[in-house]
Order: C-alpha cells, then sequence, then structure tokens
C-alpha cells in the first residue's frame, strides 16, 4: 500500500545548513522562524482557533538528507558520537521515512495574504516542507515523571565571546535583529560533530545571509568575524 503526502506550507527561518542547527528545539529561542502555509491550506479557516494554543507539534520532512537513506544503527553527539543505539531510539535525521516532529511555541497567526505562523524555538531549516500541523495540549501530552534515556537533561552550555573584529562587525546596520543573541545561542550549543575537539579549528556556520566564522576551545566558544 502506498501512502502520498503533499507539502501544507514551508519554513522560512536563518538556518540555511544543517550545521548550526539545535539538536533539539526549545534550546534556542532567539531565531525567527515562519510557517508559510501553500495553497490551497493558506486559508483562515484553516487555523481558526489555533491562536488560542500556546505550543503547536509541525511535522516535517527531512529533505535534505532524504537521499542518503537509513541504518537501523546510528551515533547520538550525546553519546560522544562513538556509542550506537537503534535509529528508533534516536532522532536522528537518517530514518526508514524522513519525518521529523518538533514542538515549537506558537507566537502569532497572521492571516493577511495567505496564512503564515510566526514560531518560536524551532529547530527548522530553512525551505523546510511541512506536512501537519496540531496543537498541543498540556494536560495530555505532559508527563513530569517520564523518563528521557541518555538525553534526560539539557546539554551543556558553552561561554560565548566576540573578538574585537566580530564585534565592529556587530554594528552593520543591515544586520537582522537579535542577530547576536541568535549567534551566542547557537554557538553555546556547541554544533561541532562530537568527534572533532581542535582548538585551532575554524568553523562557520550559516545564519540569515551570513557566514559566522568561530573557534572553540575548552568550554568557550569565540566569534572570529561575521562575512556576507
Amino acid at each position: 500500500m502506498t501512502y502520498l503526502f503533499e507539502p501544507i506550507g514551508v519554513i522560512r527561518s536563518p538556518y540555511r545548513e544543517k550545521f548550526g542547527i539545535p539538536r533539539q528545539p526549545s534550546l534556542v529561542n532567539a531565531a525567527r522562524v515562519t510557517l508559510e502555509l501553500l495553497p490551497p491550506y493558506n486559508q483562515p479557516d484553516a487555523v481558526r482557533g489555533l491562536s488560542e494554543f500556546s505550543h503547536v507539534w509541525i511535522s516535517f520532512v527531512f529533505h535534505q538528507t532524504m537521499d542518503r537513506g537509513w541504518q537501523p544503527l546510528v551515533r547520538p553527539p550525546r553519546l560522544g558520537g562513538n556509542a550506537k543505539v537503534g535509529v528508533f531510539a534516536s532522532r536522528s535525521t537518517h530514518r526508514p521515512n524522513p519525518l521529523g516532529l518538533s514542538l515549537v511555541e506558537l507566537k502569532g497567526v497572521n492571516t493577511v495574504n495567505g496564512v503564515t505562523l510566526e514560531l518560536a524555538g524551532a529547530d527548522l531549516l530553512d525551505g523546510t516542507p511541512v506536512v501537519d500541523i496540531k496543537p498541543y495540549i498540556p494536560f495530555v501530552e505532559s508527563r513530569p515523571e517520564a523518563v528521557g534515556g541518555f538525553v534526560d537533561g539539557p546539554p551543556p552550555q558553552l561561554r560565548v565571546e566576540w573578538s574585537d573584529a566580530a564585534l565592529a562587525q556587530l554594528r552593520q546596520p543591515d544586520l537582522p535583529p537579535g542577530f547576536a543573541l541568535l549567534v551566542e545561542q547557537v554557538l553555546a550549543q556547541d554544533p561541532r560533530p562530537a568527534y572533532q575537539d581542535d582548538p585551532e579549528r575554524v568553523y562557520g556556520v550559516s545564519l540569515h545571509c551570513y557566514n559566522v566564522k568561530f573557534k572553540i576551545g575548552g568550554d568557550c566558544a569565540t566569534v572570529l568575524e561575521i562575512l556576507q
């Protein structure tokens, strides 16, 4: 039996590549993310009553990794990138069906010229196809007694510092609002692969249309420069 799905909307976010995206939703709340509904789903009737909810579930497609297939065992970053667990015990993007699920804060519903949802805490790549939206219902879905296995608790945070050159570049008038906070929240999560720990290596993360260069040594990430 074949099941066919089509996108109901598309994500617009500052995350332009997989590297740097928070590994879980709600870890970075400075990113301005929107979900634009597509015809014929972009009609106000389709979201009537949704603004009464504070959070929504977003079902989406891992569109940039779906062609790589899947394996039964994966190496979660939280286990150092060496220990393996089953794919169904992980949030790996490489899955038999490339579907993701994120719980995000709903900041607003705009029904002028179509339908756009304003989201916070989203861990979604720009251009991500969305296949469904459901309201989050706390009394049903909140389970304070739940056990999170090997991810039971938030990851440690890095301290973020800015070089003099990067601080000067922050004064550019065309930078998006809240750009500095977004950079700090993204780098504090340590976006490096778990197996990389070279304090001299320079990394780059794409946010909006900028390439943010940085290094990480010990528990500190240093922003080196902001390139356009």
